[in-house]
């Protein structure tokens, strides 16, 4: 048993080791568009290669360890919960690449504007990256579910920047390529905390048994319909 438990924290050791890497490529991507210096994507890209490495590790030991120990109840959701969030942390790493891509577009011009909600907007998504992973280490609930709130954060960035930049456009058609190039920043970044918020969600299941994924779904089919009622009760009197 007490090997076993050490195995358990070696995994997780493993997942906090790649989120933190993911965090590292989102902030060197952002420095290289915030400093136009390519230097940085440098290491960036190479880290790509270590999160690869790292999620296949990752599946290898769990997939032993429910080979081997075979876990019960809380234990075997951990095991190949696992997988999943090192599926989740090599997405955010891609979304690092891509970020740089995209930023990698800007260097040869003028910036469009100064650069304010996407830095905010970062930081927003590496804090709900490290701490989904703080509460899976620590099983705690109210964490995951402050990871499951800030998303409302990100998506309002997200929004925001995108009609900020279609005035742009709409204004100049020559700083289409470079409003696009930023729109599809903030949709990376939004796609980190999509992951991150998926990774919350597997610790609230870790730890309550309880799936809270596509609540987002069930929350719009109870809302009010015009006249009184909700959607599904709509639908039901038909």
């Amino acid at each position: 048993m007490r090997h076993f438990e050490e195995q358990i924290q070696e995994l997780l050791q493993r997942l906090v080791y790649m989120g933190r890497l993911a965090e590292s490529m989102i902030q060197g991507s952002l420095r290289m568009l915030l400093e136009r210096n390519p230097v940085h994507f440098e290491e960036v890209e190479r880290k790509e290669q270590e999160v690869n490495e790292l999620q296949i590790e990752v599946d290898d030991r769990a997939l032993k360890l429910a080979a081997l120990q075979q876990p019960v109840g809380s234990d075997i959701r951990l095991v190949f919960m696992s997988s999943r969030i090192a599926t989740e942390l090599e997405r955010i790493a891609d979304q690092a690449i891509n970020i740089g891509q995209n930023a990698r577009h800007l260097l040869g011009h003028p910036p469009l504007k100064p650069f304010v909600d996407i830095p905010i907007m970062s930081d927003i998504c590496q804090r709900m990256v490290r701490e989904s992973l703080d509460a899976l280490v620590r099983r705690d609930i109210e964490l995951a579910n402050d990871v499951l709130r800030e998303e409302e954060k990100v998506d309002a960035f997200r929004d925001q920047i995108f009609r900020e930049l279609l005035t742009y456009m709409m204004a100049d058609p020559a700083t289409i390529p470079r409003a696009m190039a930023l729109i599809l920043i903030s949709r990376n970044l939004e796609r980190v905390g999509d992951h991150a918020t998926n990774i919350a969600e597997e610790v609230i299941y870790l730890v309550q048994g309880r799936d809270v994924r596509h609540r987002h779904e069930t929350e719009t089919r109870s809302l009010p319909a015009p006249g009184g009622g909700s959607k599904d009760s709509e639908k039901r009197g038909k």
